[in-house]
């Protein structure tokens, strides 16, 4: 229904464009020829034609386009801010207005000197400040959106690869820059008001799953921010773009088989990402004196105390490298360490299974055209994907499985899925909880850190200067 009433508006605002080049002395039909249409208006206003091949470039032709519209616009006198305002807004309404109004008539070039002498008009304060609040907002919008953005890293799940405190930039353009889902947003407010609280965007206008072309495709270990799936129950109920940013390591991409084993990830029969930056939990006994806190923190280890029953310290949990640990087991006062045993319910939590975080799988991550079987062992696997993520009627009933009314044992794929994964292994909300991440949550990809702030720090060392500009790996 949006793309009908979408479409008749634009014809509307074509016709009024096709009135108002009439107007200026040029051929109706220019008025609707993508690119020569701008060309013309370039000579209307007195721009440089060749700046056409600005139009070729994303993001980038948005502000060249709006340039040359505003610019016409002038050219017609039309230079209040309630009047280019509505040029942008409500061009179906305000530009066959014009078109049809004997008065307004093509005044010359816009852009010369000539005119802005002829027909000399100074905006008030109010309106130059109006004007460049909403460029900025605009460009800002545009560039956070469709560009590049900036993150900061709130939790220790992908420690230490990267740490509490990291302000990285995430790129729009690797995997290509999704379509909003909901358009109608405050700007720079993700889902909730600042102060307010409340959402901080509507539904009334939804988009499907758009993706604009990037130059390259999610690779196994790239490290991803994308939304957090769950968001779409109670009591969040967010649509896909609204939902909370999660940034944790693509070790999974469409097709791959996953697994674990005793805590040590598996892709494709093979150890999958390690590096000296993976953490895992230990329990670390000591004798009565137990763990300096002043070391723990000086070492930036993240840490639990253990109590017993009575309430006295007699273990810790540590997260921390393969390589922090081995110096943990010299100091003085630790007489045992233990690896942790993570047994927390893993996805798909259902008996059939009895997945825990350090043992599961193998299980294959669902790729755009596979045919999966739909039966009583596929069901707790394919039920969320088929229908929050893909938008289904999937019902258990006792002659079988019915997809969408229809009895079925098939379900064919309808989008790429990933497995994600966080390098601190054992303090990660990760995909072994909410299982597969569809390619529509995919935001962006991480590419460098360009600020790090430590907390625990004083000073100057307050900032971690070595982590500046640094590249995400």
């Amino acid at each position: 229904m949006w793309y009908i009433i979408f479409g008749l508006l634009t014809v509307i605002s074509l016709y009024g464009l096709w009135l108002l080049f009439k107007k200026a002395g040029k051929q109706g039909w220019e008025a609707i020829v993508p690119f020569y249409r701008e060309y013309v208006m370039a000579q209307l206003v007195g721009r440089p034609t060749w700046w056409i091949v600005w139009l070729f470039i994303p993001i980038v032709n948005i502000f060249i386009f709006y340039g040359f519209y505003l610019d016409l616009i002038k050219s017609f006198g039309k230079r209040r801010f309630w009047e280019n305002a509505a040029a942008v807004l409500v061009p179906f309404i305000v530009l066959p207005m014009w078109g049809r109004d004997t008065t307004v008539k093509y005044l010359g070039q816009s852009n010369t000197e000539e005119f802005k002498k002829k027909y000399p008009y100074k905006k008030t304060v109010a309106r130059e400040w109006a004007d460049a609040i909403i460029f900025a907002t605009v460009a800002a919008s545009l560039i956070r959106g469709f560009l590049i953005e900036a993150y900061m890293i709130p939790t220790g799940s992908m420690e230490r690869s990267l740490l509490v405190g990291d302000f990285l930039f995430v790129s729009k353009l690797n995997y290509g820059p999704r379509i909003p889902n909901t358009p109608l947003a405050f700007p720079f407010a993700h889902h909730t008001m600042p102060v307010t609280g409340g959402k901080a965007y509507s539904e009334l206008i939804k988009i499907p799953y758009k993706r604009l072309p990037g130059f390259e495709k999610i690779e196994r270990n790239d490290v991803v921010v994308f939304n957090f799936p769950m968001e779409a129950d109670a009591p969040f109920n967010r649509p896909v773009d609204k939902r909370e940013n999660y940034i944790k390591r693509a070790v999974g991409v469409s097709g791959d088989v996953v697994e674990m084993k005793g805590g040590n990830l598996m892709v494709n029969g093979k150890p999958g990402f390690g590096s000296a930056d993976v953490q895992s939990a230990y329990i670390v006994y000591t004798d009565e004196r137990g763990l300096n806190p002043d070391i723990l923190v000086d070492k930036r280890f993240e840490y639990m105390e253990l109590p017993d029953e009575n309430g006295r310290i007699v273990a810790y949990l540590l997260h921390v490298t393969k390589e922090e640990i081995e110096e943990v087991k010299g100091w003085s006062t630790v007489t045992e360490v233990v690896p942790y045993n993570n047994d927390s319910a893993a996805f798909p939590k259902d008996a059939q299974y009895n997945w825990n975080f350090h043992n599961f799988g193998p299980l294959t991550v669902p790729k755009k055209g596979d045919v999966v079987q739909l039966n009583d062992l596929t069901y707790p696997i394919y039920q969320r994907l088929i229908t929050v993520y893909e938008g289904n009627k999937l019902e258990k009933q006792a002659d079988g499985i019915y997809l969408n009314g229809v009895k079925s044992d098939t379900y064919t794929i309808k989008m790429d899925y990933y497995w994600m994964m966080g390098d601190n292994r054992d303090n990660s909300l990760d995909s072994r909880d909410f299982g597969f991440v569809p390619e529509d949550h995919v935001v962006g990809k991480a590419l460098f850190t360009w600020l790090s702030w430590d907390k625990d720090g004083t000073f100057f060392s307050k900032i971690r200067w070595n982590r500046i500009f640094r590249g995400i790996k």
